[in-house]
C-alpha cells in the first residue's frame, strides 16, 4: 500500500481505529487489574483463613488452660488446704470435753448440778453450730479464694508465655513464672487456718450466740426452721463490722505482706521478684472487694446451706405444718456438731465442692476472671 493510499484509508477509519485500540487497550488494563485484585483477594483470604485457624487453636488452647487450672484448684491446692483446715477446727472447737462431762453427770447424777447442767449444754449448743457454721462458711469462701488464686495466676503464667515462646507452647509457662513467688501466693491459702480462725472463731459464735439466745432446748426444729437459723447466723456474722471484715480472715492486710514468709513451702528460698507476689496479691484483694465476688459469696452459701439441709433431713424432719414434724433441738445437737467434719471432708469426694461449683453463677464469674485478668505491662 503506497503512503497516499496508507493516509486515505487512515483518514476515512481514523475514529473507528483508534475505538478499537481504545476498546483492545481499556480492556486489556481491566483483565490485568482484574487478575492483580483476583490473586490479592486469594492471598488475603489465605491470610484470613489462617488468621481464623490461629483464632481457633489460641482458643482452644486457652479453653484446655482453663480447665485444667480449674482442675488444679480442685485436686491439689483445694484438699491441701481444707485438709490443714480441718484439724484446726477439730483442734480449736472440740466439743469432747463438754460432752464427756454431760455423759459423767448423767451416769453419776450428784456430780453436776441441774445449774451446771444446763450451763453445759447451753455451751454445748452454741459451740456446736459454731463449728457447724464455721465449716460451711470456710469450704465455700476458701474454694472461692483458692479459685479465684489459680485463676489469677494460671493467666498470668499463660500471657508470659504466649508473649515470650508464642501461644502453642503454654504447657511450658510454669518456668517463666519466678517459683518462689508462685509458692508464696499458692500458700496464702493457708491464711485462713494459720492466721484467720483466731478472729473468725470468736466473731462467729457471737453471731450464733445473738441467734440462740432466743432458742430453747424443748423447742421444735424442722428443716425450715434450721435453714433459717443458719441462714440468719451467717448474715449476721457477714455484715456485723466493717464491711470486707471476713477478708482478713483469707489473706494479710497489705501492710502485713511479711507474714507471708513464715507460710512458705521453701523457708530457704531467695525472694527474687517481689514486685510479682506483691502485683498478684493485689489482684487477688481487688477481685474479693468486687461487688461480682460478693455476689458468688453470697449464692455459694445460700447453696451450701440448702446442701447442708438435705443432708440432714433425716435428721430433723420435713417442714411440714405439724406439731410433730422436726425434733427437739436437744436432740439435734448432736448431728449439728458432726457436720463440720462432714463438710470438710476431701473435696474430691464430697459434693458440696461439685454443688458450689456448679452454680451458674460461679461458673460465668470464674469464666470470665480468667478472661479479663490481664497482667499489668
Amino acid at each position: 500500500m503506497t503512503p497516499k493510499c496508507f493516509l486515505d484509508f487512515w483518514r476515512r477509519h481514523k475514529k473507528k481505529i483508534l475505538t478499537t485500540a481504545g476498546v483492545i487497550g481499556s480492556g486489556y488494563f481491566l483483565y490485568k487489574q482484574y487478575d492483580y485484585y483476583s490473586r490479592r483477594l486469594q492471598v488475603i483470604q489465605r491470610e484470613l483463613d489462617n488468621e481464623r485457624e490461629a483464632d481457633e487453636l489460641i482458643k482452644a488452647q486457652i479453653q484446655a488452660h482453663f480447665e485444667h487450672i480449674q482442675r488444679i484448684a480442685d485436686t491439689t491446692t483445694l484438699p491441701h488446704a481444707i485438709q490443714h483446715l480441718q484439724s484446726r477446727i477439730e483442734e480449736d472447737l472440740d466439743l469432747s470435753h463438754l460432752t464427756k462431762r454431760l455423759m459423767m453427770g448423767k451416769g453419776q447424777p450428784n456430780t453436776l448440778t441441774l445449774a451446771e447442767k444446763l450451763d453445759l449444754w447451753e455451751n454445748l449448743k452454741i459451740l456446736s453450730f459454731t463449728k457447724m457454721v464455721i465449716s460451711l462458711w470456710a469450704i465455700t469462701v476458701l474454694s472461692l479464694y483458692i479459685r479465684v488464686q489459680v485463676n489469677i495466676l494460671g493467666r498470668h503464667m499463660y500471657v508470659d508465655t504466649a508473649r515470650g515462646l508464642g501461644s502453642s507452647h503454654f504447657l511450658e509457662e510454669a518456668e517463666l513464672v519466678d517459683r518462689n513467688d508462685e509458692q508464696k501466693f499458692l500458700a496464702i491459702s493457708d491464711f485462713l487456718s494459720n492466721y484467720g480462725l483466731n478472729t473468725l472463731i470468736p466473731r462467729m459464735q457471737v453471731a450464733v450466740a445473738e441467734v440462740l439466745k432466743s432458742k430453747q432446748l424443748r423447742d421444735v426444729f424442722d428443716t425450715t426452721t434450721l435453714r433459717e437459723t443458719t441462714i440468719r447466723m451467717i448474715k449476721i456474722f457477714m455484715s456485723t463490722g466493717r464491711p470486707h471484715h471476713w477478708l482478713d480472715y483469707l489473706m494479710p492486710e497489705d501492710n502485713q505482706s511479711s507474714i507471708t514468709g513464715t507460710l512458705s513451702t521453701d523457708d530457704d528460698a531467695t525472694v527474687t521478684n517481689i514486685n510479682k507476689f506483691d502485683q498478684l496479691m493485689m489482684e487477688t484483694r481487688a477481685v474479693l472487694l468486687s461487688a461480682e465476688f460478693g455476689n458468688v459469696v453470697e449464692r455459694s452459701l445460700e447453696v451450701g446451706v440448702d446442701g447442708l439441709m438435705e443432708e440432714m433431713e433425716g435428721s430433723v424432719g420435713g417442714g411440714g405444718s405439724s406439731s410433730t414434724s422436726g425434733t427437739p433441738l436437744a436432740r439435734l445437737v448432736p448431728r449439728v456438731s458432726q457436720m463440720g467434719p462432714l463438710l470438710l471432708e476431701d473435696p474430691r469426694k464430697t459434693r458440696f465442692i461439685q454443688l458450689i461449683r456448679g452454680i451458674p453463677e460461679v461458673e460465668i464469674f470464674f469464666t470470665l476472671l480468667y478472661a479479663n485478668t490481664m497482667p499489668a505491662s
